[in-house]
């Protein structure tokens, strides 16, 4: 049976694992690891997506107040393993997470997705979203 809940460090290994999957670029594991547990001391959740007590799909959550869009989470690394692609999951993960975020007063979803990958682009429309800028990134 699928479920959705909350899941914390202890599922650090799989959550590394699916980051690696989802990113297009390479980072080292050890250094994944490290940012993954910072992130669960700032203001961040995971929420594992489970087949049973099998975690197949996890997705981050980032809480802030934004000036433009007030209480607000920003979805990040939203991954599901291919064998539960395309059976709706990611439907009921976001009506979950829309459930589980007004209950917290949340006004606004944000995410990024990866300019490679249409499909997800396909995805966050059907749900939604609007594109309202770019992402731009620049190392230091």
């Amino acid at each position: 049976m699928i479920s959705f809940r909350l899941i914390s460090d202890s599922y650090l290994e799989q959550i590394v694992h699916f980051i690696e999957i989802l990113n297009d670029y390479k980072i080292e594991k050890v250094l994944i690891k490290e940012r993954v547990l910072e992130m669960f001391a700032q203001s961040y959740e995971c929420i594992g997506i489970f087949d049973d007590d099998e975690i197949v799909g996890v997705c981050g959550l980032w809480y802030m107040t934004r000036h433009y869009s007030g209480r607000s989470v920003e979805i990040d690394h939203v991954y599901i393993s291919e064998t539960y692609r395309n059976k709706g999951l990611g439907k009921d993960l976001f009506n979950w997470l829309e459930t589980y975020l007004k209950k917290k007063k949340i006004e606004t979803l944000e995410l990024n997705t990866y300019v490679g990958n249409p499909a997800s682009h396909k995805f966050y429309y059907n749900q939604g979203f609007k594109i309202l800028g770019f992402h731009f990134l620049k190392t230091l």
